[in-house]
């Protein structure tokens, strides 16, 4: 018993399967980061006499309930990822969380006028069922993508760099429409919610009617099956020693994700009432959107992924190792945080001030590219390390230092305090800021010079570029030309 590749053709050089998850990908991601760019909003917004749409909660509250909420979505895939190693296989566990999702959105978009003194509860259901149902999803599609590929399979890097602009795309879309969507509605956030649910709803159809004919049987048997049909002793044999040393590469590097996703994470919460209060968001007369700035990172890897995809590929046996990638990544997030450090010292202490949009411009870009040096990367290095019989888990285990990284960052936001004096607020969100920095910078540093242990760990899964790799390699650049001219006529 095996799972048939699909034989649908190709697309751009990959398997046609990979767009299909690149789209059931953009709508999901369009559906959660609509979600996420007025989640603290509407917590915050005080209920007027006039009809309010928000639960007024403080700042702290509710940049402490964004953090435990981004927490527990990464930590769902962890036991999503297990039902789909062993029972569910990963195309149902796909589909049941989606649908899961979807009804989650709709609960959050739920009219106050329809629950009167049950809205905190109605609330809190939704956010529960969506928290459930992303654990089912989230794991298993990013684990498909590495099922496409054949084992050494160089294209593999760049069909997840691929597939994170799909992410990207929906992600990019979410902040904008949902904006406009509450706009249009008198900053009726439950109408945002709903557009969030139609998002999910998208993903499901794609999902549900091409899923056999691009993927073939990936994702239909459970991981755990698979494996025992290829190797019997599978179930009894204990792990190798190069496959736990594989698995401490997972680990250290996690350790690492968390503290850039703590800092990157500060976009949805301490970023986004940054924008809301201090920033002067006016354009020729017209006042920008709060959440249109959360479009701006996946605007910038829409752009730029191409191009980091492309150098990497271009540096050959010079392209830097996984390790210095992320190493690199923490870097960009420190600078990046110091663009939101000049943001505030512009402002001169005095809250009634407003900063540049640009520094805010600048950090999103800033963090993006040190994203694009790791998430990706991450992603691709888990599907490669990771023993096939528990590949599913693993990528939840991954999940699960950004759970941590997301709710340690909802932490360090809520340090703004408690609806205190905005003057107050001001210096706390400086010290936030320059924290991030420093510890971002302290951790790349000690992690560049990990690279190399970290890599022997990896037991010639990555390292230095011998003759096969290089003819491989030369291969890929080949038919990346060949794509290009594809492209252009």
């Amino acid at each position: 018993m095996s799972a048939s590749k699909p034989d649908a053709g190709t697309f751009l050089g990959h398997p046609k399967g990979l767009f299909l998850l690149f789209t059931t990908e953009l709508w999901e991601r369009f559906s959660y980061y609509a979600m996420r760019a007025i989640l603290v909003l509407y917590l915050v917004d005080k209920v007027s006499s006039e009809g309010g749409h928000g639960l007024g909660w403080t700042q702290a509250d509710a940049l402490s309930l964004y953090g435990t909420f981004t927490g527990l979505v990464y930590l769902t895939p962890l036991i999503g990822g297990w039902l789909a190693d062993t029972v569910l296989g990963q195309r149902k566990a796909i589909l049941i969380g989606g649908a899961m999702m979807a009804i989650g959105q709709f609960l959050l978009g739920t009219p106050h006028a329809w629950i009167p003194g049950m809205e905190t509860t109605v609330f809190y259901l939704g956010l529960g069922v969506l928290i459930l149902g992303n654990g089912l999803f989230k794991p298993n599609i990013s684990t498909m993508v590495g099922d496409l590929y054949q084992e050494g399979d160089h294209r593999r890097d760049g069909a997840f760099t691929i597939f994170y602009m799909g992410i990207n795309v929906g992600a990019f879309l979410s902040g904008i429409v949902v904006g406009s969507v509450v706009a249009a509605y008198d900053g009726n956030w439950q109408a945002g919610f709903m557009c969030a649910g139609i998002g999910m709803v998208l993903s499901l159809i794609i999902q549900a009617i091409w899923a056999q004919k691009l993927l073939g049987d990936i994702g239909t048997v459970p991981a755990a099956k698979l494996d025992m049909a290829k190797k019997e002793s599978a179930k009894k044999a204990p792990l190798t020693q190069e496959e736990r040393d594989r698995i401490k590469v997972i680990m250290v590097m996690g350790l690492f994700t968390i503290i850039f996703w703590a800092g990157f994470e500060q976009a949805g919460g301490l970023m986004n009432l940054f924008t809301d209060e201090f920033t002067d968001r006016s354009l020729g007369g017209w006042e920008i959107p709060t959440t249109w700035f959360q479009s701006l990172n996946a605007m910038f890897i829409v752009i730029f992924a191409p191009v980091i995809a492309s150098i990497w590929v271009r540096m050959g046996d010079r392209e830097p190792n996984s390790p210095v990638k992320f190493a690199l990544g923490l870097v960009l997030l420190a600078v990046g945080f110091l663009f939101m450090i000049g943001a505030v010292v512009e402002m001169g202490g005095d809250p009634t001030a407003k900063s540049s949009m640009w520094w805010l411009v600048g950090a999103y870009f800033f963090h993006t590219m040190g994203e694009l040096c790791l998430s990706p990367i991450g992603l691709s290095m888990v599907t490669k390390l990771a023993p096939l019989r528990i590949a599913s888990l693993m990528m939840g285990a991954w999940f699960l230092f950004i759970a941590a990284a997301n709710k340690i960052g909802g932490i360090v936001g809520s340090f703004i305090g408690h609806g205190g004096a905005k003057e107050e607020q001001l210096a706390n969100a400086l010290s936030i800021f320059a924290g991030i920095a420093i510890t971002a910078t302290v951790s790349g540093v000690i992690l560049y010079f990990m690279a190399d242990k970290l890599v022997d760990w990896m037991h010639g899964a990555e390292g230095p570029h011998h003759k096969d790799e290089l003819e491989a390699l030369e291969e890929e650049v080949a038919v990346t030309a060949e794509h290009e001219a594809m492209r252009r006529s």
